[in-house]
């Protein structure tokens, strides 16, 4: 898996290219469950209107621990193994997807989510190039 590096400014939200709308997965709710720490008093969740922004999501998350370790660095670039090493210290981090056929919420685990997080990564590199 080669890694790909990816820089945004360090302030407000962290930028992912325009071009991911065109590449959007079908609309299908997603709720991203997140314990970042040992005690379950830091479990958390948040939802999203489409698997690819749930995944943005986790990028948006890793962002924003980037700007508080480095508060007065204006620029960060970071690659996709720094943000696998980041998800992977998490305690758990899983999503839920909503099955319009079957009208319920299929789990994926995080494996899965890096796997379409680097897929995500690698479309909007070929955009940019």
């Amino acid at each position: 898996m080669s890694t790909q590096a990816r820089t945004y400014a360090n302030q407000g939200t962290g930028v992912f290219p325009q071009s991911l709308t065109s590449i959007e997965r079908k609309m299908s709710h997603t709720i991203l469950l997140i314990q970042p720490g040992q005690h379950p008093e830091t479990r958390t969740y948040c939802d999203f209107e489409s698997v690819n922004e749930c995944l943005e999501g986790v990028c948006k998350i890793y962002e924003e621990q980037l700007k508080r370790s480095h508060p007065n660095t204006p620029t960060i670039t970071y690659d996709i193994s720094q943000l696998f090493d980041f998800v992977d210290q998490l305690i758990d981090l899983s999503c839920l997807v909503y099955q319009k056929s079957t009208n319920t919420y299929a789990p994926y685990s995080k494996k899965w989510i890096k796997e379409k997080i680097y897929v995500l990564l690698k479309q909007a590199a070929g955009n940019i190039a």
